[in-house]
């Protein structure tokens, strides 16, 4: 080995103290035990930083209120669907959370959701939804989450992680929705009522400091008509399916590039707040969509190229783990029968980045907008659970976060836990 003549000086000082103070320990072995801890506390250090990203980064899965056959979901279904989201083989992290589409049992006018006492049963965080298109009025929603809380408490209100008033009705009422036949949305006006009503009746109950958000596309989120309900969020929500934007070259080839540019569009228009991934995912059977084809393989290259690219670093609802729409033909399922082994390997190379967004990804007006599989034109089953004349989704595609939400304690947690092991790692390099 070459010494430098720093090096070399420093042995011999070393060497120099140990003859002069021979009734100590040795100088060099002291060095060496230092040297030993210094190394320790870089792999706890790093250790913290995984921790950090598991902790306070969402990995989660959307989940209709019926099966794909259009039944009812019960305890025991959500359940296992819960389950089998956390024990997916080869799975890149922890995927511990679950985005819901209503408050409401499939098929009831006020029971809550059997997601509830499942989610409680195997310790899953909610995005809880409510369900604002084609009504005048969210009553049956806020009543049905408010009895909820009665009824279980903090078992269930701790798991809360956010809450969505809506999810594309703003692009069902816009001029691409209207144009692919998205079916029935809801005015900008209309959805700011919402979130104001939804903060009121929440006030005095353990959700008042849950942060709100509206789900929709990146294009409804860009048209500045909606500018209103970007105010009244506390973070933002986008659905953004490359699959879907028949109107571009949507091929998987460029389908990193075309997800980077609805949300670099979303970011752009956000001020400063959260951008949330609330779905996004490659069909692996069905019809073509323009130059997508649907193919287990692109699904699998969908999830490998952008998937992996986004989980750890955006907060993910990834659509999805079991289909929940019989009317739609195109499947998005990662897994066949809630299988514990994937369709394709989910397994995640290290340091995946996002294409440049695609230049050509900038015309919210001539854009099918990579809206969820329903708002392309697949039917809504009609509920009677929903309030007013609004037909309720299934939970089929047809922030940071503020306040006490459970996510900010954790990170305070975590991070203080790192910042102690930054100064201990830095007295140790000091002493070296």
């Amino acid at each position: 080995m070459i010494f430098s003549r720093r090096h070399s000086f420093n042995f011999f000082f070393i060497q120099l103290l140990d003859l002069t103070y021979p009734f100590l320990p040795s100088f060099s072995t002291i060095i060496h035990i230092n040297m030993r801890f210094a190394t320790l506390l870089a792999v706890a250090a790093a250790a913290v930083g995984s921790a950090i990203a598991q902790d306070t980064v969402i990995l989660g899965f959307n989940a209709g209120a019926s099966d794909d056959t259009g039944k009812a979901k019960t305890q025991a279904d959500f359940e296992k669907e819960f389950k089998t989201a956390k024990s997916l083989q080869g799975a890149p992290g922890n995927f511990t959370a679950i985005r819901l589409y209503s408050n409401i049992q499939w098929g009831t006018q006020t029971t809550p959701i059997a997601a509830f006492p499942a989610a409680i049963a195997t310790n899953t965080k909610l995005l809880l939804g409510i369900w604002a298109s084609g009504t005048d009025n969210i009553d049956n929603e806020l009543n049905t989450l408010q009895a909820a809380i009665k009824q279980y408490g903090t078992k269930l209100t701790d798991l809360v992680i956010g809450i969505s008033v809506g999810s594309e009705d703003l692009y069902r009422v816009s001029e691409p929705g209207i144009r692919n036949k998205a079916g029935v949305g809801n005015s900008a006006e209309t959805i700011v009522k919402f979130i104001k009503s939804t903060r009121s009746k929440l006030a005095n109950t353990a959700l008042a400091k849950v942060p709100l958000t509206h789900v929709d596309t990146w294009t409804a989120w860009v048209n500045t008509s909606n500018k209103a309900v970007i105010d009244n969020i506390d973070f933002l929500a986008v659905n953004a399916f490359p699959f879907y934007e028949s109107e571009r070259d949507n091929q998987i080839d460029n389908a990193g590039s075309l997800l980077a540019s609805a949300l670099s569009a979303t970011e752009g228009v956000a001020n400063g707040k959260d951008v949330w991934i609330t779905e996004t995912g490659w069909a692996y059977s069905g019809p073509a969509f323009g130059a997508a084809d649907a193919t287990v393989d692109n699904a699998g290259k969908y999830w490998k190229e952008v998937g992996c690219a986004l989980f750890g670093k955006k907060n993910v609802f990834w659509y999805t783990l079991r289909d929940a729409n019989p009317d739609n033909e195109v499947k998005f399922a990662i897994t066949d029968n809630l299988s514990t082994k994937p369709r394709y390997d989910l397994s995640c190379a290290a340091n995946v980045q996002l294409p440049s967004a695609s230049t050509n990804n900038t015309n919210s007006d001539n854009s099918t907008s990579g809206a969820s599989p329903s708002a392309s034109g697949s039917a809504r089953p009609q509920a009677s659970g929903a309030s007013g004349s609004a037909t309720r989704s299934s939970g089929a595609p047809a922030a940071s976060q503020t306040g006490n939400a459970p996510g900010a304690t954790s990170v305070s947690i975590v991070n203080s836990m790192a910042m102690a092991l930054s100064v201990v790692f830095a007295f140790a390099a000091f002493a070296l």
